[in-house]
């Protein structure tokens, strides 16, 4: 009995050492982290008390240089939310708007100014493919296009109207496929690939919502068209 009982001594004795060293290592660990000034509630260095932190262009997360124009493209939530489209600071489609729907949401904004040219809704599962065909050749050279998908973006899509967008600078959009999503900004006459672009397949195995992958959410600095 007095060896057990010493053992279990022993075996309480470290229980409580090891307590003791994770505390210590934790909550020191802790304090050192948090700052009194965040106890206090006081505005982070460089903030006046009151004063709140920038607020960027579309909500980014930092500012753009001069001479570029501030986007956020943000794609639809399955068949329930509708997408976003905002540049320059500038909400151009919204469902707040009220100028979204189901297919490709595309708004056409003039690269030099930043103004807005048009913006359409082409249904891709059961619209007239012509009507965006049509749309498409129209655009004229400097215009930059902003593309988001809702639903579904690529039933009706054919050879024709990707090579439209191939010519705006998208790489993805030869694999758009029914109910994929996708956002992207390119520019007719851009030489090179669009940097800004997402897609995302639909799969049952991966998708976020029933029968749809997750919302897709692009931003960044589209540079100026210059004279």
């Amino acid at each position: 009995m007095r060896v057990t009982g010493v053992i279990r001594y022993v075996a309480l004795f470290i229980m409580l050492l090891g307590t003791w060293f994770i505390v210590q290592t934790y909550f020191d660990y802790r304090w050192k982290t948090i700052s009194l000034r965040s106890w206090l509630g006081e505005a982070p260095a460089g903030l006046q008390p009151g004063e709140q932190l920038p607020r960027h262009k579309c909500g980014n997360q930092k500012s753009c240089p001069h001479n570029h124009f501030a986007f956020k493209i943000i794609s639809g939530a399955a068949n329930v939310v509708g997408p976003s489209i905002c540049f320059n600071d500038v909400v151009l489609m919204s469902n707040v708007k009220n100028n979204v729907g189901r297919g490709l949401n595309i708004a056409l904004v003039n690269g030099t100014s930043g103004q807005l040219l048009k913006a359409d809704v082409f249904d891709m599962y059961s619209g007239d493919i012509n009507k965006l065909d049509t749309f498409l050749q129209e655009i004229k050279h400097g215009t930059i296009v902003l593309t988001a998908s809702y639903d579904d973006a690529a039933t009706k899509m054919n050879d024709k109207v990707r090579a439209h967008f191939m010519e705006l600078g998208s790489s993805h959009v030869s694999k758009l496929g029914f109910r994929d999503n996708w956002v992207f900004l390119g520019a007719k006459g851009l030489k090179n690939k669009s940097p800004f672009e997402e897609h995302i397949k639909n799969d049952k195995m991966t998708n976020k919502y029933d029968g749809w992958p997750e919302l897709l959410e692009i931003e960044g600095c589209a540079p100026r068209k210059m004279d």
